[in-house]
């Protein structure tokens, strides 16, 4: 039987703000590596075969291509100029996906994923049509509300994640939908089509670097690899 396609949409639209660096986030080195090559090279480990589709915003591609040559980089992939918001960003990726197939959208800025949630969401999506990576929160949680806040039990809740992989034909018809202000991921986006999603358990080491804190610890975990 032939295998199914496997598609990695990875969105690298952040700036430098939060981070209070003058390079885009994705952009900056962590152990002597920008974070994003990293990312390329977790979904490149987990399948060379992989299409992998980098979105990037227009005035970062002649940038990229120059850290590209300047630390040899030569794992293929597609970029492809992103949009405004993260939902015009993946819609655009979506273009150069080409029939059926699996695909990952994943985080530019989660260079430490393990291969093994990857092939797990793949997994769950070859089974169910999406698979989205998450984790249980380690604090308590409040609620706020009108008179203040209130407890809410840990157990029933889950933070969120990357990758979140589905079926082509599933993300195609979710982001052909006009955009809307509660679409914060791309498991929002499915489920408002009426899709049913499915969680896969994620690591606490999947983190996503925004701050300079996350860089602190991006360098720890990268002298462990």
């Amino acid at each position: 039987m032939a295998q199914t396609p496997e598609y990695a949409i990875i969105v690298a639209g952040g700036s430098g703000s939060r981070m209070q660096h003058e390079l885009p986030k994705q952009f900056i080195e962590v152990a002597g590596k920008p974070i994003l090559m990293r990312t390329i090279e977790r979904f490149y480990k987990y399948n060379p075969q992989i299409r992998l589709v980098v979105v990037l915003p227009q005035e970062q591609l002649n940038t990229w291509r120059s850290l590209c040559q300047k630390h040899n980089f030569k794992l293929f992939h597609m970029t492809v100029p992103g949009g405004a918001t993260r939902f015009r960003s993946v819609k655009n990726g979506l273009d150069a996906v080409m029939g059926e197939g699996l695909v990952a959208v994943h985080d530019g800025v989660r260079p430490f994923v393990e291969t093994e949630t990857i092939q797990a969401a793949f997994e769950e999506a070859a089974k169910y049509g999406s698979a989205v990576v998450a984790v249980s929160p380690k604090d308590s949680i409040r609620e706020l509300t009108e008179e203040g806040s209130r407890a809410v039990p840990r157990a029933k809740y889950k933070l969120v994640q990357t990758p979140q992989v589905f079926r082509a034909s599933i993300l195609r018809k979710a982001y052909e939908q006009p955009e809307q202000e509660h679409f914060t991921d791309d498991a929002s986006v499915v489920e408002s089509i009426g899709e049913k999603i499915t969680l896969v358990e994620g690591s606490y080491r999947n983190i996503k670097i925004t701050t300079p804190e996350d860089l602190i610890l991006a360098e720890a975990f990268a002298k462990q690899v």
